[in-house]
């Protein structure tokens, strides 16, 4: 019964150490997302944050100020689509075989 219980302690320490790592890569992350046909980008980090803008200048005239703040929120919502995605990728990665309940938030 002990052996088990230190068994599944080493698995645990493992496991900890092993999703401190997927965090620090996931922070490194810096994922974009693209509107328009790529006329704007957006630039996440991997915790969400906000990293840049480019706007295409052809998009920069005076009455298209609705179409590009319309565009600048699909790219980010893009970006943030990828960001998700890239995320529950590199958690899955590290969870593996592990069974965790649906909806369980990691904290990053």
């Amino acid at each position: 019964m002990f052996g088990d219980l230190g068994k599944m302690m080493k698995q645990a320490q493992e496991l900890q150490g092993r999703m401190a790592a997927a965090q620090d890569e996931i922070a490194r992350l810096e994922i974009t997302g693209a509107s328009g046909a790529g006329l704007v980008t957006v630039a996440l980090s991997g915790k969400g944050d906000l990293r840049g803008i480019k706007i295409d200048p052809s998009l920069l005239k005076e009455d298209e100020a609705e179409i590009l703040e319309d565009l600048i929120l699909a790219a980010h919502a893009d970006a943030r689509v990828k960001l998700e995605t890239a995320v529950a990728e590199r958690m899955q990665a590290v969870t593996g075989g592990l069974n965790l309940p649906a909806g369980l938030k990691l904290p990053f």
